[in-house]
């Protein structure tokens, strides 16, 4: 049953990553994985405790008969709502600040950015789309803030290359924003949530390899732009009835928004409560805001005209059903005991966390950031600084420990190195159906120009570690 569950994760990361030929979503599989490998490892319950869990199951019977019952009470109370505990408080968070970022853009809190990139220089708008998009990126969610850019952009610039260009530009700009802090990415939000990295320190040595990552190709995409760009102006968007905010009220819900997300690494600090708590707390604050500033909205009953927020749309919940699912699949992995073998083959043959972090990359670029990224985390648990002494190889051990290198490289690596391929991120699948951009095309156009910056990025941070 184990060989089972391995093998039917591995096709589920080959449908992952042939999703774009396939037209099979990679959200679907995802919860097919998550889904039918816990049925797998239930029918078999009493082998896998009983080789992973003897001592546990023995106090849950206190007393009592073994069965195949008791099994499966076992399984469900003491190791399956942990795992559902884990993903739940990931996409929590995820959904909080995809609506945060909705009603922030419902209300016109971004048409700051439009007004700003007013310009026919292609270098004005690149680097000021998607020094927007880093920023944005960092505090809010990367999926989401990166959907909004290249709708913006989409919408400004003519020529169709230029947009592929730039969208190419928006996208590593959103992942390498999303991964310098702990909030702007998944990968960063499940370290953080494991306590495998405190905020202050996992933002400390990723902020320069992050921007690094970022500014090095954007130069060289800049280039490959010309002097002039082809583009055109259309008015705001109407938002049902003349509800356009004036500027002090848009300042006030984007300082509440953004603001309130800055707050939650103090909160999580004092409370030790899940992060996506302080989330549900600024979306709620900002709820308020936004329904006091819209109330005319509301008296004239006209709240109908206004649009959905996308955040609670079919497009972004297949992101999170996919967050679900890629993490309920490496929950049954982990409770095999297979992740564990693996992590001491590794230790063994490759002995080396930088190269297990160029692998990862590479592996993002084909498969997916996320995935790639929950797997390198599921195979080490995070070490206890004071056991440091009973480990032979203290040094290396020492990598896995709280604010451990491994945790910062695997995810600087998989958040740029899933923009090696427009295929390894869901901010590249929607940049190639958005604009679509053809995946020769982006081997050829943008895979060289991030792949230096992905080097210099690694380089950075292990600069920053050996002078630490």
């Amino acid at each position: 049953m184990t060989l089972i569950i391995v093998v039917m994760l591995i096709l589920g990361y080959l449908l992952i990553s042939t999703s774009h030929l396939t037209g099979v979503n990679k959200a679907a599989i995802a919860m097919f994985i998550g889904t039918v490998g816990w049925v797998v490892y239930i029918c078999w319950g009493t082998d896998f405790v009983m080789s992973q869990h003897p001592h546990e199951y023995a106090e849950f019977l206190t007393g009592g008969t073994a069965s195949s019952d008791s099994v499966k009470y076992f399984i469900y109370d003491s190791i399956f709502l942990k795992y559902v505990g884990r993903a739940a408080s990931i996409v929590m968070f995820l959904l909080a600040t995809m609506t945060i970022i909705e009603i922030l853009n419902n209300n016109g809190c971004f048409d700051f950015i439009t007004e700003w990139v007013r310009t026919h220089s292609s270098r004005r708008l690149l680097w000021t789309i998607t020094f927007f998009t880093f920023i944005l990126s960092a505090n809010l969610d990367n999926l989401t803030t990166a959907t909004m850019m290249l709708v913006i952009m989409h919408d400004i610039v003519s020529n169709r290359r230029q947009r592929m260009l730039i969208g190419a530009a928006i996208v590593l700009a959103a992942n390498c924003g999303g991964c310098f802090t702990v909030i702007g990415d998944p990968t960063g939000l499940l370290l953080w949530g494991d306590g495998a990295v405190t905020a202050t320190s996992f933002s400390k040595y990723l902020a320069i390899p992050a921007v690094v990552a970022w500014v090095v190709p954007t130069m060289l995409i800049g280039r490959q732009l010309p002097i002039r760009l082809d583009t055109e102006w259309t008015a705001p968007p109407f938002r049902g009835d003349d509800t356009n905010l004036n500027r002090w009220q848009r300042f006030v819900m984007l300082l509440v928004g953004i603001g309130g997300l800055w707050f939650i690494p103090t909160f999580h600090n004092i409370t030790k409560l899940s992060p996506f708590l302080g989330a549900l707390c600024v979306l709620s604050v900002l709820w308020v805001v936004n329904e006091a500033f819209n109330r005319k909205l509301y008296d004239a009953d006209q709240m109908a005209q206004r649009r959905i927020p996308r955040a609670l749309q079919y497009g972004t919940i297949q992101q999170i059903l996919f967050v679900m699912g890629i993490m309920m699949g490496m929950g049954v992995m982990t409770e095999t005991g297979v992740l564990g073998d693996i992590s001491a083959w590794i230790d063994y043959n490759i002995h080396s966390i930088w190269i297990v972090g160029a692998l990862s990359g590479l592996l993002s670029g084909i498969v997916d950031t996320f995935t790639i990224a929950v797997t390198d985390i599921s195979l080490y648990p995070v070490v206890e600084a004071d056991t440091l002494g009973l480990w032979a190889d203290s040094d290396y051990i020492a990598c896995f420990t709280r604010n451990g290198a491994y945790w910062k490289i695997i995810a600087l690596s998989t958040a740029v190195g899933g923009c090696l391929l427009s295929i390894g991120s869901t901010s590249g699948l929607a940049l190639m159906k958005m604009e679509h951009v053809r995946l020769g095309w982006y081997f050829r156009n943008v895979t060289p120009k991030v792949a230096i910056g992905f080097l210099l990025s690694l380089f950075i941070l292990w600069l920053e570690m050996m002078f630490q």
